[in-house]
């Protein structure tokens, strides 16, 4: 069994000091992983619009937004000019990369685009990825393998770009399993490895779930399947900002747990690798919520003709 690890890094913070430590957790516990990068500007304190978007603040509440970014970061983009993460972190990024682990793109401006990409459109889109492709060919001088998109959010013409920008894969929404995304009708050829497993900020501090047990929830989740059952692959996002710093301890818990219960942790381009695009099912991609994070996401939806299948 495999399970990806998929870490996003959001901000200039992150990077610097976040990314570091998972690099020597990684190592120390001898897990692959990808790290997904923000390539441009760190605007994190335009996130402030959010305030109003139901079930922010809750999340802001639980999850000590303050102590896991800092004030500092939580004034780039408003009384502090933001960072370019890309210019001033790129040695950490081909560090990274030079320890063995796969990196890919998060973004450019991680504000912007979880907060305006949903109804952008074809011109905005596309500046805004290829701006953070060319970024990355600047920083690795190699073209990124994939690309897995800033708070879950995409549009049509962000899904034509992982295709027509030549990505290996791509982990763009949230789902169950490794699929080919439809959007309204039309096939987009850049195999989705979803998210499938609930993130530590939307479990922390509900149902009695803290940072000492919330590892043993997420076990639960990943337990094998009975013998004889066929056996699950699993993709985990996690954040520089939040298992690179305060919950750091948390994770090593987990990745403790998760080889003891067999799974291999790899990159998502080593899960890729075990693909045939040929043989992925075809999902819409729709759009909905998730407990424990405000606004609607991008999601792997139903089979692509599944009810003409079940008719014929």
């Amino acid at each position: 069994m495999k399970l990806a690890l998929k870490i996003d890094v959001d901000t200039y913070r992150g990077t610097l000091q976040g990314v570091p430590r998972l690099v020597e957790i990684l190592r120390r516990q001898r897990a692959g992983a990808s790290f997904l990068f923000s390539l441009g500007p760190d605007h994190t304190g335009r996130a402030i619009k959010r305030a109003l978007r139901p079930g922010f603040m809750k999340k802001v509440q639980r999850t000590s937004v303050v102590s896991h970014y800092g004030i500092k970061t939580l004034m780039y983009g408003t009384l502090l000019p933001g960072p370019d993460i890309g210019r001033r972190g790129a040695d950490i990024m081909r560090a990274t990369r030079d320890a063995g682990f796969e990196t890919a793109i998060h973004c450019w401006d991680h504000v912007k685009w979880q907060d305006g990409v949903e109804k952008a459109n074809a011109t905005w889109t596309e500046i805004e990825m290829r701006r953070a492709h060319e970024r990355y060919v600047e920083i690795f001088g190699s073209e990124a393998p994939g690309h897995g998109a800033a708070g879950w959010q995409m549009n049509p013409h962000a899904l034509r770009l992982t295709q027509r920008l030549g990505y290996r894969w791509a982990s763009d929404c949230r789902g169950t399993h490794p699929f080919i995304p439809v959007w309204n009708g039309e096939i987009v050829a850049c195999p989705q490895l979803p998210t499938t497993l609930p993130t530590l900020d939307e479990l922390v501090g509900t149902d009695d779930l803290n940072p000492e047990n919330v590892h043993l929830h997420l076990l639960r989740l990943t337990e094998p399947a009975a013998p004889g059952a066929r056996e699950r692959d699993h993709v985990f996002t996690l954040h520089a900002e939040l298992e690179g710093l305060k919950f750091g301890d948390t994770l090593e818990r987990l990745l403790t747990g998760w080889r003891e219960q067999g799974y291999e942790m790899v990159s998502l381009g080593r899960m890729r690798e075990a693909l045939d695009p040929a043989l992925l099912p075809r999902h819409d991609i729709v759009r909905g919520e998730i407990p424990g994070r405000s606004g609607s996401l991008t999601l792997q939806g139903e089979e692509f003709l599944s009810t003409w299948k079940e008719a014929a």
